[in-house]
Parts: structure tokens; C-alpha cells; sequence
């Protein structure tokens, strides 16, 4: 309902575990490597705990996804509340052990059970058990896990057991009659929630992987949040969702502290009555409207290109009228630049992919580790942009800025990056926990093209994805040389080039006289309304953001782009 008001691709706190979604705070990030550990050493016993709604799921569930070894056999019991004959089923299952014929013996179950360990042991394969809400574990059922922990080889345990559960674990396991257990345990780790300066980077983090590109929530509400959540990520989740949906309903662009309290209010039931009215203000036809605005600013632009002459020229309204045939591209990532200025006059292509289907994305990243630091990839980008790289990372950043060009460095989503249109380089981790820079060059549908030491290659955008926990860093290249923010009241020759650039790119920006430096209140009406139609936040400000969108649209030789250079030369070459 609200994702498009935002500009956001999806619903950014949703209750769910997504591993996209993790934030790796401090005390998560010592969590997660403790499981990475107990996975990657033979013989491990894990127990990990924390409050409800801590993170304690999406850790596990971010280790299964993409932080298991290869060479793992994972069986995950969700639900513990099972007799000792059940959970041993249960484990058979998951590990596609044959049971029916055995069905009512734990004797025999345990001999399956070994028999198939000895033989994954034999074949270089290690299995592992994950038990989540561990807490409700009977002690019958404790007693067999321990019991688990006795196949073992003359060298070493054929099982790894994770424990997670709520902090009611620990008391448990402190039981006098389970010390045997509690003594095989060989890592313990106790999952805090957030403190407040964590909660305002969490909440930052989840907005810039749906896709924000600019604040939302502003400093006190966030400071709020933290106060009537103290930091779970739960909690923050459901009073997030709650108050962006109470600032949708009020056609406000910003959370402040008021919204929080109400949403705090609506989702424990406190005054649920008065507050839910105060939200339902808009009416059906204001909803409606909403609608079409954001059917008009989101219309597909896979198919833009098709019909256009040679040569280009083409109007906005042209380009518009080009844009109604569905494509491969969804509404939420549809490129501005494609949208409006759409000649794809960059002079730097992406690079192009490799012809032969490559191997999987780990695998090209390990064999090419000693290329993916951080020097490497920032040599690639330089490249695209026609510039000289100095050699050191640290410095690259002044030494772009002393060219006349700017460095961005932030966190997002690929949906962010098609509407910044620029080559950027992601930090890549894989399974491992090692760090790969790769760039990436070109963003087609579901398609996505990086270089990795200076090859490029094809994947999936959700592969990317996957090993990608939002960090990037782009150049652009601010008017006149210099990075600077604009706003009511600059006095500066880039606020004529503001004007005079809004102007080009639609006549319904324009503010007059076009040769003057002072950010006046016209201009800053014309920049909400940019601002508005480009899914960008609405503050009034020309920031770095908005100013980059600016220059997509301008289609400035020379600027390297992600998606609207290639939309341009597909065009040619079906053409051709």
C-alpha cells in the first residue's frame, strides 16, 4: 500500500526472517561468526539464546542460506515439542533417511542414523542439526540429543547440534540432571537486543535494502523507537510498518516521534479505537489518486526504445507515450533516465558478459580472490569513467574529487542502483566470511553484469543479491566539479546549472530567470516536484542524490551508466 508513496521496492520491515534484511550490529555479528564457527569445525555444540524477537531466526536462517559449507547436510527442527521417537523421526526426515520400516524403535532409528552419518563422513560431508525454539525441549528429548552427541568416530563427532532458543534455555540446561549435556556444549552465545544508536542504523539499513534513497524516518523518531521497543528488532519492526502506514495515510513524506507513539499505541492495543480513525482520514478518492500518481510515475520501461528512429531526439512526452508496453523491467525499478531523457547518448558502455556459461558466482569469486580487493575493483571504475586510478584505495576517493568528481558511498538495494543508473562496487561475502569487491556494470531485467578482476560475467540479480548486504560505492560527477548540497537560500553558480538543468529535462520544472544563483522558494517548489516524480525524497533539497538523478536524465557524454546504455544498444542491435 504505501511502498510506492516511499519509493520503496517492498514492505522494508516485515516480520519474516529474510537474510537480506540482516543487520549485522555488533553483538549479531559475533553471534553469526560463533554459528559460522560451530559449521566449519568438526565436533561443535552451539547454543545460541536471546530475547523474543532479537534476530535469533534470521541469523539461522542467514546461515543456512548463504554461510553453510558446501559439503553440509543440514536437518532443521522448527518445531521441539516432540516425544524422543518423534524427534528422532524428524531428524531421519529432514536427512532423507529412510524410516517407515523402523517407525516405533529408537534403537533402530539411532542405527540408521549412524549408518548414514559414518557413510557422509566417509564421503567428506558433515551433518549438522539445528534446533530452533530449543527452549520447549522436554528433558526426555534433551536426553536423546545428548545421546546424539556419542556418534562419533575414534577422531571426531559425526554431529553438530545448534540450540537456539530464548533465554529460558539456559536455565534449563543450568539443571543439575543435565550437566552431562551442558558440559559438551563448546560454544555459548547470549544475543542482545540493539542500543540506540543501533536501532537508528537498523532501521536505515532495512529502508536502504527496500530501496529508500533518502530519510524517512527523521532523528526523533528513532529515538522513540528505541525508547518503546529498547531495541528489539521485533518490535521494531511492527511499530516501522505501523507508522509508515499511518505517514501514507496522512500524505506525509516523514515518521516523526507523534506517529511513532500512535503506531506504538495501535499495535499493543492501547487506544486502538481513536487512533485507527486518525489514520483513516484520507478518503476513497484520495487513495484513488494516489494511485494513478503512482501509475503514471512507475510505468514500465522495459520496451521504450522499440520504434524509436535512428538517431534518437526523441521527446519526453515521445518517450512517455513509448513507455505503456509492459517489459521486463517492474514498475519499482524502472530507471528515471530511461523514463524521460532515454536516448542512451552515454558514451561508456557497460562491459559486455562473457559468452560461455560461467560457473557459479562463489566459485569465480574464490578462484579470483587475490583480484577482488579493494584496489582492484576501484581500478575498474576509474576505467569505465576514463580515469587514471593512483593505485591506493584509501586516497582514491581525493583523488577522484581533485579530477573534478565525487564519491558516494552507502548502503541500498539493486532497486536503488537502476534508478542511480551508475556502476558501483559491492562488497560480495561468501560462505566463507571472506569479503570480494566486484563492480557492477550493467543491470538487465532479472540479469546483472559485474566485473571481477577486470572480467565480466553474467548472473542472476538475485545471486547477487544473495552474497550482497547492500554496501556499494559509485562516482559521479557533481556540476562545476564540486560536491555540494543545494537548498532555500544557496547563493552559488551551481544553483544556475540547477535551474538551467531542470529546465532541459521538463519544462514543468522550470524556474525563472534561468541565469540566477539564489535558491528561491520557486525553485524549491520545482524540486519537490522532481523530487516527487523521480521517487526520490521529498525535502526541497538538491542533494547528491537528486543531483545525480538530474544528470542521468541530461544523458551527459561520457557518463558510464547501468541500464539506460544497454536498454539503448539492445535497441540498436535489434535494429540492425
Amino acid at each position: 500500500m504505501y511502498t510506492s508513496f516511499f519509493g520503496l521496492n517492498e514492505k522494508p520491515f516485515s516480520i519474516t526472517p529474510d537474510p537480506r534484511y540482516l543487520f549485522l550490529s555488533e553483538r549479531h555479528a559475533e553471534a553469526l561468526a560463533h554459528l559460522v564457527y560451530g559449521v566449519t569445525e568438526s565436533g561443535g555444540f552451539m547454543q545460541l539464546t536471546g530475547e523474543v524477537g532479537t534476530g535469533k531466526t534470521t541469523l539461522v536462517r542467514t546461515l543456512l542460506s548463504n554461510r553453510m559449507p558446501e559439503n553440509a547436510d543440514v536437518a532443521v527442527v522448527l518445531n521441539p515439542q516432540l516425544s524422543p521417537l518423534e524427534f528422532l523421526e524428524t531428524i531421519c526426515e529432514e536427512l532423507g533417511i529412510a524410516v517407515a520400516e523402523d517407525s516405533g524403535s529408537s534403537k533402530a532409528l539411532i542405527d540408521r542414523l549412524n549408518r548414514h552419518l559414518l557413510a557422509a563422513h566417509a564421503d567428506g560431508r558433515r551433518t549438522i542439526l539445528v534446533v530452533d525454539e530449543a527452549q520447549n525441549l522436554s528433558r526426555d528429548v534433551l536426553e536423546q540429543v545428548r545421546l546424539l552427541t556419542n556418534l562419533e568416530t575414534s577422531k571426531q563427532k559425526l554431529l553438530q547440534i545448534i540450540l537456539i532458543g530464548q533465554p529460558e534455555l539456559r536455565g534449563l540446561l543450568a539443571r543439575n540432571d543435565l550437566r552431562q549435556l551442558t558440559q559438551r556444549i563448546t560454544g555459548r552465545y547470549h544475543l542482545e537486543p540493539l542500543s540506540r544508536d543501533e536501532t537508528a542504523q537498523y532501521i536505515e539499513h532495512r529502508l536502504r535494502v527496500a530501496g529508500a534513497l533518502g530519510e524517512i524516518f527523521d532523528a526523533g523518531a528513532k529515538r522513540e523507537m528505541y525508547r518503546l521497543t529498547q531495541g528489539v528488532p521485533r518490535l521494531i519492526n511492527q511499530y516501522c510498518d505501523r507508522a509508515l502506514l499511518g505517514a501514507y495515510g496522512l500524505e506525509a513524506r516523514h515518521v516523526d516521534r507523534r506517529l511513532v507513539r500512535r503506531a506504538a499505541a495501535e499495535v499493543s492495543g492501547e487506544e486502538r479505537q481513536r487512533v485507527w480513525r486518525y489514520w483513516a482520514l484520507p478518503t476513497a478518492a484520495v487513495v484513488a489518486g494516489l494511485a494513478i500518481v503512482a501509475t503514471l510515475v512507475f510505468t514500465p520501461a522495459a520496451d521504450i526504445f522499440d520504434g524509436i528512429p535512428a538517431g534518437g531526439g526523441e521527446t519526453a512526452a515521445g518517450l512517455e507515450a513509448s513507455a505503456s508496453t509492459a517489459g521486463e523491467y517492474p514498475p519499482e525499478s524502472a530507471p528515471p533516465a530511461a523514463r524521460v531523457a532515454g536516448t542512451g547518448t552515454a558514451a561508456a558502455a557497460p562491459a559486455e558478459s562473457i559468452a560461455e556459461p560461467s560457473p557459479e558466482l562463489e566459485e569465480q569469486l574464490r578462484l579470483a580472490t587475490d583480484l577482488t580487493g579493494p584496489a582492484v575493483a576501484m581500478n575498474t571504475l576509474f576505467g569505465l569513467w576514463g580515469l587514471e586510478f593512483a593505485g591506493a584505495f584509501d586516497t582514491a576517493c581525493n583523488d577522484a574529487e581533485a579530477m573534478g568528481y565525487a564519491c558516494l558511498a552507502q548502503r541500498g538495494s539493486l532497486g536503488s542502483l537502476r534508478l542511480l543508473d551508475r556502476p558501483a562496487i559491492l562488497t560480495l561475502t561468501d560462505s566463507r566470511g571472506d569479503d570480494h569487491r566486484v563492480v557492477l556494470t550493467a543491470l538487465r531485467g532479472d540479469q546483472a553484469e559485474v566485473s571481477i578482476g577486470g572480467v565480466g560475467v553474467t548472473h542472476p540479480a538475485a545471486e547477487i543479491s544473495s552474497l550482497w548486504l547492500g554496501q556499494y560505492l559509485m562516482l559521479w560527477k557533481p556540476p562545476s566539479g564540486r560536491s555540494m548540497e543545494l537548498g532555500p537560500g544557496s547563493v552559488d553558480s551551481n544553483v544556475a546549472w540547477l535551474r538551467q538543468s531542470l529546465a532541459a529535462i521538463d519544462e514543468r520544472y522550470s524556474a525563472l530567470p534561468l541565469d540566477s544563483e539564489v535558491y528561491d522558494a520557486e525553485l524549491e517548489e520545482r524540486v519537490r516536484r522532481f523530487q516527487r516524480d523521480n521517487r526520490l525524497d521529498v525535502d526541497g533539497l538538491a542533494g547528491r542524490q537528486t543531483q545525480i538523478i538530474i544528470n542521468s536524465l541530461l544523458a551527459l557524454d561520457g557518463t558510464p551508466r547501468l541500464v539506460t546504455a544497454r536498454l539503448a544498444k539492445d535497441a540498436r542491435l535489434a535494429k540492425d
